[in-house]
C-alpha cells in the first residue's frame, strides 16, 4: 500500500494522483468493526469498477487539535492504522495534516480543494461522518457538493449484540477493564506497543521477572489491574500476564501507571526490543498487599488462573 501525505491547500504535484478511485474518508481511530465495514465496502466497490480503493484519514486526531483533551490518548497510532488499512485491501492512503488552518476550511472548500483534484469515482463514509469547519458538513452535504462529479455511498451504523460499535464505546469498555468486550468490538485483541526498558527489578527478586514496557504512543489504557496477554517478540507470540498500575505494595503516591509483563517460560534478554502486547482478558483489579509474601501468593494464583484461561482459548 502506498501512503501519500497531503496538506491543505493541495500543491499541484499532489493533485490527480489517480484518474479515478473509490475513497473512504474518516479518522478511523481503533479501526473497529464499524470502520472495517466502511473500508470493506470501499474495496468491494473499487473492485466492481476496476479502480483503486483509497482511504483518507487525518493526523493528528482532529479533536485533539480542537482542544478536546479526552482524545489526547488514542486507540490506534497512525502507523498501526496504516498497517490495518493495507490488510483490509486499500491500495493507497492519503494522510491529511490536520491543523488549525485546515480546521477552518468550509465543507464546500474541502470538496473543491481536496476531493475533486484527487479524482473521485465514489466517496464512502459512515452515517455519522462530519467534515469542514465546526463539523457542518454531513453525508447529505457531501452529496450536494459532489452531485454530477462523484457518487456518495453512506454506510449505516454497525451493531454488535444490539449495541452500536463506536470508538467511544471501545474507550468505555477499556476504561472499565472489559478488554474482552473491546476485543469483540475491534474484531481483534486491543494492542499496545513499546520498548522494553530497565526497571527496578523487583519482579526478579521475588521470582517473577517482568518486562517493563515504555509505550511508543499515548495509548488509551485500560483500567489498572492484572490481565492475561500475548506478547510479540521478534514476530513470535508468547503467553504472559500483565500488571498495569502504580504498584501500591511498593510505591506510595505514584500516579503514573507502568506496564509490566511476566512472560511464561521465557528467560531471554529483550532489553531495548520493540514488543507488542495484546490484551486478552481481565483477571483482577490492582490492590495493595500487606506483605511481599501475600503478593507472591496472589501472583502464583494469578499465573495459574491465567495459564488455565489461555489453554482454553
Amino acid at each position: 500500500m502506498q501512503t501519500i501525505r497531503l496538506t491543505y491547500p493541495l500543491k499541484q504535484a499532489e493533485a490527480v494522483a489517480f484518474p479515478s478511485q473509490v475513497l473512504a474518508i474518516g479518522e478511523f481511530d481503533g479501526v473497529h468493526l464499524g470502520h472495517q465495514e466502511v473500508i470493506l465496502r470501499t474495496v468491494q466497490r473499487a473492485k466492481r469498477h476496476n479502480v483503486p480503493a483509497a482511504i483518507m484519514t487525518f493526523h493528528p486526531h482532529p479533536r485533539e487539535v480542537l482542544g478536546q483533551t479526552q482524545y489526547v490518548r488514542i486507540l490506534t497510532p497512525l502507523e498501526e492504522k496504516l498497517e490495518f488499512f493495507s490488510r483490509l485491501g486499500a491500495r493507497h492512503t492519503y494522510v491529511v495534516s490536520f491543523d488549525e488552518t485546515f480546521s477552518k476550511v468550509t465543507p464546500e472548500r474541502f470538496v473543491e480543494d481536496m476531493l475533486i483534484p484527487l479524482g473521485m469515482e465514489t466517496v464512502v463514509v459512515g452515517f455519522d461522518f462530519r467534515f469542514g469547519h465546526k463539523g457542518k458538513g454531513t453525508p447529505d452535504t457531501l452529496c450536494e457538493h459532489g452531485k454530477g462529479r462523484f457518487a456518495v455511498e453512506v454506510v449505516r451504523s454497525f451493531h454488535l449484540n444490539g449495541q452500536k460499535v463506536s470508538s467511544t464505546f471501545v474507550r468505555e469498555c477499556l476504561s472499565s477493564g472489559q478488554v474482552d468486550k473491546a476485543r469483540a468490538l475491534l474484531g481483534r485483541p486491543y494492542r499496545i506497543q513499546g520498548r522494553v526498558v530497565s526497571g527496578q527489578a523487583r519482579g526478579r527478586t521475588i521470582g517473577f521477572p517482568t518486562a517493563n514496557i515504555e509505550l511508543s504512543a499515548p495509548y488509551v489504557l485500560p483500567a489498572n489491574g492484572v490481565y492475561g496477554v500475548t506478547i510479540m517478540i521478534d514476530g513470535v507470540a508468547h503467553n504472559g500476564i500483565m500488571n498495569l498500575g502504580v504498584r501500591p505494595t511498593f510505591e506510595e503516591g505514584e500516579t503514573q501507571p507502568s506496564v509490566e509483563v511476566h512472560i511464561f517460560d521465557f528467560d531471554g534478554n529483550i532489553y531495548g526490543k520493540q514488543v507488542a502486547v495484546e490484551l486478552l482478558y481481565f483477571l483482577r483489579p490492582e490492590k495493595k498487599f500487606s506483605s511481599v509474601e501475600e503478593l507472591v501468593g496472589q501472583i502464583r494464583q494469578d499465573i495459574r488462573q491465567c495459564k488455565a484461561k489461555q489453554a482454553a482459548l
